[in-house]
């Protein structure tokens, strides 16, 4: 039996829902949280996506599951590749929740090829809509009637009602509902008194940060199974036809074996902690052994690492942390300079550099690469990258083109190198400076982009290709 065939054999039946809503901030991400956490204590194996750029609510997702959070953009990942990909990771699932993200339509285009609505129809799956009914009544079901008749082929299947200010509120809306809709409604949601789920100015703190993230999900199961109909959510996700993988385009073997395997390091802690599940095991497919390391905790690094993958984060909330573990920065500057692969997105970028500036504090960081940053109140760019490979570097073949997407705070005080040594062109997006990203020197590269390994496969094979060769030196 060939590749293509176990996956179909697997796909015959998936039981899935997409948890979506009007506009971000609904409590969509509370609510996919909740019924996870629901579901699992019930015994279910859940499987958990997040539609979107997004790293915060993927990591919630996976803590309720106990199991990695997958990423289905449609915009980073080929739509074939996205089908294949849910198939192959929903093995041995009972059920799979995705969670959308922004509103239920939005997108880069009219079309909405690249919305939350696109992917439900591109996976035939069922929509429960969250809507936040702060001070609105019979509005409600005019919202929703518009959402059905806006597009016939989605198949919205429940609401939840969100923020609802009592009986005679609920009453009217839910009346309302059923009278134009026709549409059940799945729970209803007082108004909490307090946030279960700490915030910050990207959304959701990251439940490494988060001390008590196992109470907030006992906080948020609690919820859920008092105001929301479990019962009907899993009679709707099992109310789903079978998916078939596209054949035309079987999923790629890698094609490189080694022995032994390269260890590749991967700085995974509180400063650091946004990768893609998909990334990280992309680089173990291609052959690397993955060692999670962590400048917080640890003060030297291994000899026997050959490469490393520093993800983004909020090394700005941990920079006196950072410039002061000094052996561990001067550890990487000495690999950097002997050539290791070391490659670094966004919150990696800035460790990479020579400094960080907050308020009238200067942080000294490894001083890899000859860039300075300070921070604004205000996001420096935020949003989805496009990028064309203008310089040669050992991760992507020149005139590439690569999606990606940024979100930072932080902008470069200063650049003190030269403009050869940033081998990316901003075709969308903000990058490093001048419409330019990807700093490099060397083995080492640094970039504001944030890729996925599933949109970008030349990538993980060049970065455990790169451990191999500076493994043999």
């Amino acid at each position: 039996m060939n590749l293509t065939e176990e996956l179909q054999k697997e796909s015959d039946f998936i039981p899935r829902i997409i948890i979506a809503a009007l506009k971000g901030g609904s409590g969509k991400t509370i609510f996919s949280v909740g019924i996870v956490a629901a579901l699992k204590e019930r015994g279910k194996a859940v499987a958990v996506y997040k539609k979107g750029p997004d790293y915060i609510d993927a990591g919630w997702l996976a803590l309720a599951a106990d199991k990695p959070c997958y990423n289905l953009d449609n915009f980073l990942i080929p739509n074939h590749q996205i089908k294949n990909s849910f198939i192959s990771n929903s093995h041995n699932a009972d059920i799979a929740i995705i969670e959308g993200n922004r509103g239920i339509f939005d997108g880069l285009d009219t079309d909405g090829t690249t919305s939350t609505a696109g992917l439900a129809k591109m996976l035939d799956a069922p929509v429960i809509l969250c809507l936040d009914c702060t001070k609105t009544t019979r509005t409600i079901a005019a919202v929703l009637y518009g959402c059905l008749i806006f597009d016939p082929n989605l198949k919205i299947k429940g609401v939840i009602l969100n923020r609802v200010g009592g009986a005679r509120h609920e009453q009217i809306i839910r009346k309302s509902i059923e009278k134009y809709c026709k549409i059940p409604v799945l729970g209803v949601i007082p108004k909490l008194k307090e946030d279960v789920l700490p915030e910050r100015h990207m959304g959701l703190v990251p439940t490494q940060e988060h001390k008590w993230a196992e109470i907030s999900v006992q906080s948020i199961l609690s919820i859920v199974k008092k105001y929301i109909d479990i019962d009907r959510i899993i009679a709707i996700a099992e109310d789903t036809s079978k998916l078939s993988i596209d054949t035309a385009i079987e999923p790629k073997t890698p094609s490189i074996k080694v022995s032994p395997k390269p260890k590749i390091g991967v700085i995974r802690d509180s400063a650091f902690q946004f990768y893609y599940q998909e990334n990280l095991d992309a680089l173990c497919s291609y052959g690397a052994d993955i060692v999670f390391i962590s400048p917080l905790k640890d003060s030297d690094i291994s000899d026997d690492i050959s490469a490393f993958y520093i993800g983004g984060g909020f090394p700005e909330t941990h920079a006196a942390y950072l410039a002061a573990n000094k052996s561990f920065k001067n550890k990487i500057k000495l690999f950097a300079e002997a050539g290791m692969p070391i490659y670094g997105e966004c919150g990696g970028l800035m460790y990479l550099s020579e400094s960080i500036r907050i308020d009238d504090a200067i942080y000294s960081m490894t001083g890899v690469l000859p860039i300075q940053y300070s921070f604004s109140k205000r996001p420096a760019a935020h949003g989805y990258t496009i990028i064309k490979v203008q310089e040669d570097n050992p991760y992507f073949k020149k005139g590439m083109i690569i999606k990606g997407h940024e979100f930072h705070y932080s902008k470069v005080e200063k650049w003190n190198g030269k403009d050869s040594s940033l081998v990316f062109d901003m075709t969308r997006g903000v990058g490093l400076i001048n419409k330019k990203d990807g700093a490099l020197y060397k083995n080492v590269l640094g970039t504001y982009t944030h890729i996925h390994s599933a949109g970008n496969p030349f990538w993980a094979e060049c970065m455990v290709k790169l451990a191999v060769n500076y493994s043999k030196k």
